[in-house]
């Protein structure tokens, strides 16, 4: 699904390019027919509303699968031996719906999570990569220009603040691309340090399996 979001990010980078060429064409007066100019501003329409539509589903759905998976993770390593962690599994995932809290508080669950995949048994000492603070980075500026396209959709009713409202759009799309791949190397990485913790796990349960066999 974050591959998903990458492809729908390029397509609606493309999209939003043919859009802001209408609405140059229309502040030119390119347009000698009025027919013609209706017919291209629905076609627009409508291409643009199929590729809201695709990218709602695909937010709506792995956004419940990212979820899902730092709950899971969170589990993993409290299951992998790590004690006090401050997050637990519910909390890691609840804080993005709580206002405010939302700024820092998921933040510090990944870290808790990173920290306890890289070491369980002395996690608190740990350190984390600079791909955490990058990926909160991108995710905050994420979260402030969708809410910026909103403000702008709901007020733009000419041709200009329709282009400003597109570029706005256009580097919103273009952020979500190195968004989700810095997600998804969080994702891969974790993944890796919890495989590597369980392997070893079940690595010193064997010999003792063995001698009591």
């Amino acid at each position: 699904m974050l591959y998903a979001q990458i492809l729908i990010a390029v397509i609606s980078i493309v999209s939003g390019n043919l859009e802001y060429q209408l609405l140059s064409d229309y502040q030119n007066g390119v347009y000698t027919s009025q027919e013609q100019a209706i017919a291209d501003g629905e076609a627009n329409d409508q291409r643009q509303g199929l590729i809201g539509i695709l990218y709602l589903i695909v937010f709506v759905v792995s956004g419940f699968l990212i979820l899902r998976w730092i709950h899971r993770a969170n589990y993993n390593a409290r299951q992998l031996g790590a004690e006090n962690m401050k997050f637990s599994p519910g909390w890691s995932i609840g804080y993005y719906f709580i206002p405010i809290l939302t700024l820092w508080k998921p933040y510090q669950a990944m870290k808790e999570i990173w920290k306890a995949s890289k070491e369980p048994s002395d996690w608190v000492s740990q350190g984390i990569s600079g791909i955490l603070p990058l990926w909160w980075f991108l995710w905050l500026v994420s979260n402030f220009l969708g809410q910026a396209i909103f403000r702008l959709s709901m007020r733009a009713e000419e041709i200009q603040e329709l282009m400003s409202l597109n570029i706005v759009t256009q580097i919103s799309d273009a952020l979500d691309i190195p968004l989700a791949l810095v997600f998804l190397a969080i994702v891969n990485r974790i993944h890796s340090m919890q495989a590597s913790r369980l392997a070893g796990a079940n690595n010193q349960m064997q010999p003792t399996a063995e001698s009591v066999g």
